[in-house]
């Protein structure tokens, strides 16, 4: 399924659905769309295995939202988080070296979320109960060497919102 046609079906199935990426350009192109549409206090959650397009879809994320040229976005798994100037500002957290959500909860993350930006998590599964309640999840899983499935779910108003914004059909 192209990302078009998921797109278009992801209309009429609600607040999960599916599509099929077929290469790093596709992920990052679908990304960007939703950054495009992103407002501020979004949450995005990514999950999926090492490999997967976690970050590559941070990429595209950070192209939608304007994020300049001059700042490579790369995943901060040491420092666990980075600040990318834009549209909005991106906070790109990695959760991967976290042993428990209690670690999340000590470094204040509340405080990031609450602002006026889009926050991103890499391995959001490690924050466990602490997850906003209204958030986009996205998981990610390897399809072939070069395909990713990407697999959205809308947790509360906003985040069904941002996503039948994204899905709806564009005129040509």
């Amino acid at each position: 399924m192209t990302i078009a046609a998921a797109k278009a079906a992801a209309a009429v199935k609600g607040p999960r659905f599916s599509l099929r990426s077929r290469s790093p350009a596709q992920t990052r192109a679908a990304a960007a769309a939703l950054g495009r549409l992103a407002t501020p206090g979004t949450v995005i959650c990514l999950r999926g295995s090492l490999g997967s397009g976690k970050t590559v879809f941070v990429q595209g994320l950070a192209r939608g939202l304007r994020v300049g040229r001059g700042q490579a976005v790369r995943s901060p798994t040491f420092t666990l988080l980075h600040e990318y100037a834009g549209r909005l500002p991106l906070f790109h957290w990695d959760l991967y070296r976290l042993r428990s959500a209690g670690e999340w909860a000590a470094l204040g993350w509340e405080e990031v979320c609450d602002g006026p930006a889009v926050t991103v998590l890499e391995w959001a599964d490690r924050a466990g109960p602490l997850l906003p309640r209204d958030r986009v999840e996205v998981a990610l899983a390897i399809a072939g060497p070069r395909e990713r499935e990407l697999t959205f779910r809308a947790t509360g108003r906003n985040s069904r919102a941002l996503l039948r914004a994204w899905s709806a059909p564009r005129p040509l």
